[in-house]
């Protein structure tokens, strides 16, 4: 995924495919959300910006990182979606199949909740760091705070569909309080995503 085209990810998005799907895409909104505050930091360098620079160099450091995170996250949350469909495929014609079966798809829908709940974590990360730049960061690329922030609420809240529908089927009582709790974040990272879009536009429409 990678180094596919967007075009060519974009196709396999659209075909009847059971992945990538909708958390792949959470992941990737995560990760343009780490790139835009990445541009952002980097254009906020030089003498200029000499009293933030410890600042904006770690924005760089993080947002690089968790662009790293989150494309890693959208191969992890492909594949977990597909040992998912796989696991629903095994037979169940004979009580020992059934117990096999239904173990493997619990374990499947545990793996395939993963991946957006770490999402859930990059997003939130994004918005910190968008609340952290929009004070220090370049204005003339400050809309693009803004959009990281969008990105990243869109990753929090698609994220968290795709946890919630793996629930129904995790008997494992730990990891539904684990999962529970991060999808227990998302609106607060969208309140906050909400007021650095709202500052933004504040600024420009003055």
């Amino acid at each position: 995924m990678r180094d596919e085209k967007i075009s060519d990810f974009l196709t396999r998005l659209a075909d009847r495919v059971p992945a990538p799907g909708g958390g792949a895409a959470a992941a990737l909104h995560a990760a343009q959300a780490a790139a835009l505050l990445g541009m952002v930091a980097r254009y906020s360098t030089g003498d200029k910006y000499a009293e933030h620079a410890s600042a904006i160099a770690q924005v760089i450091a993080l947002t690089d990182e968790l662009r790293g995170v989150a494309l890693r996250l959208a191969e992890e949350d492909a594949a977990a979606f597909t040992a998912v469909t796989e696991a629903y495929k095994l037979p169940k014609d004979t009580d020992a199949a059934k117990t096999v079966r239904s173990a493997t798809i619990t374990a499947a829908l545990v793996g395939a909740a993963k991946p957006p709940a770490e999402v859930v974590v990059v997003a939130a990360a994004c918005v910190e760091l968008a609340e952290k730049l929009l004070p220090i960061g370049n204005p003339n690329v400050i809309t693009d705070v803004a959009a990281a922030a969008e990105a990243a609420r869109a990753a929090a809240t698609t994220a968290r569909v795709n946890i919630e529908i793996n629930l129904g089927g995790i008997k494992d009582e730990q990891a539904r309080i684990e999962l529970t709790a991060q999808a227990g974040r998302v609106d607060d990272i969208a309140v906050r995503a909400d007021q650095v879009t709202a500052a933004v536009r504040k600024e420009i429409n003055r």
